[in-house]
């Protein structure tokens, strides 16, 4: 697998949240749901959207924007427009006092807004804290990115307006994995452009020795890598790969292997029914405690712990 499919087989929408918004200006929804990663894309219309502390930035027709979690964030018709509604997690819509917005504002199937004649028209796609969406491709992302309308194209997106206003059966299982090839679509073209500022370990696949490495060690997870076994593999001495690695990755071999396997771990921990003794083997580890210790230890949580704090999304 290559650099960018080993960073994109994360996404694994479940359920995921999909809403299509038609707002008549002023408009303003304040955003604190804390879900990992939300795709907004601007059919018609205007927006901007903001995050505390920075500077807002628009959209046009066409824009996507991803934005990753938990930090809260507001998309309104123009930055000076107070919040009208806020979205908390589970996506439970209020007001700003409290008072729900869920029957208020419904328009119709996966619909919602303050105008069915609205001038702007959004599609937004959420993935819950249940989903897969993966530590790595969370950590290799700005809080916010946005894609102009020259910059990418899918045909994916009429088919999943269309879609989002159906009910038929297997109808969520559709929307999720449409939603999951939106989002690839996406991240493609911005890990295209040399201003996306990948992570180094994503630029070092390039290089001829630390890129095989890598790969090694994001294909064989499980396997007892030692600094000597992976230097024997790559041709190379221990004390010459090690220090290329670190000069190109930022970090030792090893200790991007842990951190490779803890992240895979959590994506693993996502999944129901999946042992945590089950886990600990997949990403190498020879106990539940092993793997256990080293979670507690690099993430500040305990697998169990983790697990217990992912809730699926309940919806508008």
């Amino acid at each position: 697998m290559d650099a960018l499919g080993g960073l994109l087989d994360g996404p694994r929408a479940h359920g995921a949240f999909l809403l299509r918004s038609v707002l008549e200006p002023p408009w303003s929804l304040r955003v604190q749901d804390r879900a990992p990663l939300t795709l907004v894309v601007l059919v018609s219309g205007s927006a901007w959207v903001c995050h505390d502390g920075a500077a807002p930035v628009s959209m046009r027709p066409g824009d996507v924007a991803v934005v990753c979690g938990p930090d809260a964030y507001t998309v309104a018709d123009d930055p000076a427009t107070a919040p009208q509604a806020v979205i908390h997690p589970g996506q439970v819509c209020t007001t700003p006092d409290g008072e729900s917005l869920s029957e208020a504002m419904t328009l119709g199937v996966r619909t919602w807004g303050n105008s069915p004649d609205g001038s702007t028209v959004m599609i937004t796609g959420t993935y819950g804290a249940g989903a897969a969406v993966g530590d790595r491709l969370l950590r290799a992302l700005p809080r916010l990115l946005i894609l102009r309308a020259d910059e990418w194209d899918c045909p994916l997106l009429p088919l999943l307006g269309e879609e989002m206003l159906r009910e038929e059966p297997g109808q969520e299982v559709m929307l999720d994995r449409l939603l999951d090839l939106l989002l690839v679509t996406v991240l493609r073209a911005w890990f295209s452009r040399p201003e996306s500022a990948a992570p180094a370990w994503y630029r070092a696949q390039g290089d001829p020795v630390v890129g095989r490495a890598l790969r090694l060690l994001q294909d064989k997870p499980a396997h007892r890598w030692t600094v000597a076994a992976l230097a024997a593999e790559t041709g190379m001495s221990r004390a010459a790969l090690a220090r290329r690695f670190t000069e190109l990755v930022g970090e030792p071999p090893m200790t991007y292997l842990t951190g490779w396997r803890l992240a895979l771990a959590a994506d693993l921990l996502r999944e129901p029914g999946t042992t945590i003794g089950a886990v600990a083997r997949k990403v190498g580890y020879g106990s539940p405690f092993a793997l256990s210790a080293a979670f507690k230890r690099v993430r500040g949580s305990s697998p169990q712990e983790f697990r217990s704090s992912l809730a699926p999304p309940v919806g508008y």
